[in-house]
């Protein structure tokens, strides 16, 4: 969900007196009980203290992932970190997800839709006497900006959990667990030749900390996004091993993809892998083209149009924490006030043309098995180009990441995403105490997006290195799947 400042229409919350919740309350409706899930001790403690724990845990989250990806080999089986991660997911589903208040957002958008209503033109602002509308925070006057998958699935909840907040977000909650674990297994059977490989992989995504705190703690509905995709990569290398069953693996590859891109638009940059891959067989790359193309169209169908209305607005904002703000910020010292969207995009545009061609001859390589790699680097070269972008987006580059071999692309990643996470401290700004406002307008503002431009700096730069030396004949060392 787009963030609370800095693009038309987005108030910034006022931050208020007394203990910070990163947790909102959820109400139980007119039929519900306070003994339904999600639980919670109904704890209310200091603002500080909670952050303070919070950029604890991401810091030594964060030296935790690193140490165990440069010491994989020495680390417990694949099957206890996968197991580790699926309970601990399981556990979190039961529990109120915290750190921003978007799970609000969503049971709205699905109770909009379940009473007969178009959640991509009414928005929860409308229903001010509803249970579940009208518990939405910071969000009230916006229409949907996700995709129609992720609409049915919140209309779902909704149908279940009815007038209470509580069991809508439950609903929610479970089949985003339920997504996370299964992304989780996928990753694991897709690595299943090599068991260093499938601890890489469990590291990197179920028993990753970062994810683990965004993805199922903050509960954010990228992880759907990611769930069929992740399966349109297995179905990707069943095609190269099973040649003969190539062409009705098409189909489903297609329609996996196309789920995902019907859940959040950018997930489609992972086509591009696919698309490589299969680029000298033309038959094949029309089947998956054309049953994702069928699959997006008639979701989108469905909800009509307009749909995309919200996702081409966002594309038009500037996310707090991206260097991008620093860029708009001089612009306007220079050029005086003004939005300068349209030399952002350009200047976003170019930079991830530079980044994927840079990455793509530094780790991508020719063979019919590079989608993985092909796909990874289109996203990678996104998530540091866009100018809008939030921790939780980066579950998508982790769950490629571990598609593909270690490379010094690890250490960015886990790096940048330590660092908007910390930014992101937390995304719910209300009933935050006033003291603390510093954290958006400093840390978040300022701090994290120069340290993500020097980031930024160094990715193109070791690039562009590892380009001239593969073309001076020295191999490179990362292989995909």
């Amino acid at each position: 969900m787009p963030e609370l400042a800095d693009g038309p229409g987005r108030p910034v919350p006022e931050l208020a007196d007394g203990p910070g919740r990163p947790v909102p309350e959820l109400a139980d409706g007119l039929s519900g009980s306070g003994w339904q899930p999600p639980y919670s001790l109904g704890l209310s403690p200091d603002g500080h203290l909670v952050i303070g724990i919070a950029a604890a845990a991401i810091v030594l989250g964060a030296i935790g992932l690193a140490a165990g990806l440069l010491s994989v080999r020495r680390m417990p089986p694949a099957r206890h970190l996968l197991i580790a991660g699926c309970l601990a997911a399981g556990v979190l589903a039961f529990l109120p997800p915290s750190g921003s208040s978007d799970h609000l957002n969503y049971a709205a958008y699905g109770r909009i839709a379940a009473l007969g209503h178009d959640p991509y033109v009414t928005v929860p602002a409308d229903l001010p006497a509803d249970p579940v509308a009208g518990a939405v925070e910071e969000w009230r006057s916006t229409p949907s900006v996700y995709g129609p998958v992720a609409t049915a699935v919140q209309a779902l909840a909704s149908h279940l959990g009815g007038d209470s907040v509580r069991l809508t977000v439950f609903v929610l909650a479970l089949v985003n667990a339920a997504a996370f674990i299964a992304t989780g297994l996928l990753l694991h059977r897709l690595t299943r030749d090599d068991p260093v490989r499938q601890r890489r992989a469990a590291l990197l995504w179920t028993a990753n900390p970062l994810l683990v705190y965004h993805l199922v703690a903050g509960m954010h509905l990228d992880t759907l996004a990611i769930a069929p995709v992740v399966a349109a990569m297995l179905a990707l290398v069943a095609m190269r091993n099973r040649r003969a069953l190539a062409v009705p693996l098409a189909v489903p590859l297609g329609v996996a993809l196309g789920a995902g891109i019907a859940v959040k638009v950018t997930t489609g940059l992972v086509a591009l892998g696919p698309a490589w891959e299969l680029r000298r067989r033309p038959a094949r790359l029309a089947l998956v083209a054309g049953s994702a193309l069928a699959t997006v169209s008639a979701a989108y169908w469905a909800a009509g149009p307009h749909a995309l209305d919200r996702v081409r607005d966002a594309s038009r904002t500037v996310s707090l924490a991206t260097p991008w703000k620093l860029v708009k910020q001089a612009l306007q010292a220079v050029f005086g006030s003004g939005a300068y969207h349209i030399w952002i995009q350009a200047g976003s545009l170019l930079l991830l043309a530079v980044l994927a061609v840079l990455l793509l001859r530094s780790l991508g390589r020719g063979d019919p098995g590079a989608g993985p790699m092909v796909a990874l680097i289109f996203v990678v070269a996104w998530l540091f180009a866009t100018p809008y972008a939030l921790p939780w987006y980066d579950g998508l580059a982790f769950a490629l990441l571990a598609l593909v071999r270690a490379s010094w692309l690890d250490a960015f990643l886990v790096a940048r995403l330590a660092v908007l996470s910390l930014g992101y401290l937390p995304a719910r700004q209300r009933d935050q105490p006033p003291d603390l406002g510093w954290l958006v307008d400093v840390v978040r503002s300022q701090v994290v997006p120069a340290i993500l431009l020097v980031l930024t700096i160094g990715l193109l730069a070791l690039a562009w290195v590892t380009a001239r030396r593969r073309r001076a004949g020295v191999p490179g060392r990362t292989r995909p799947v």
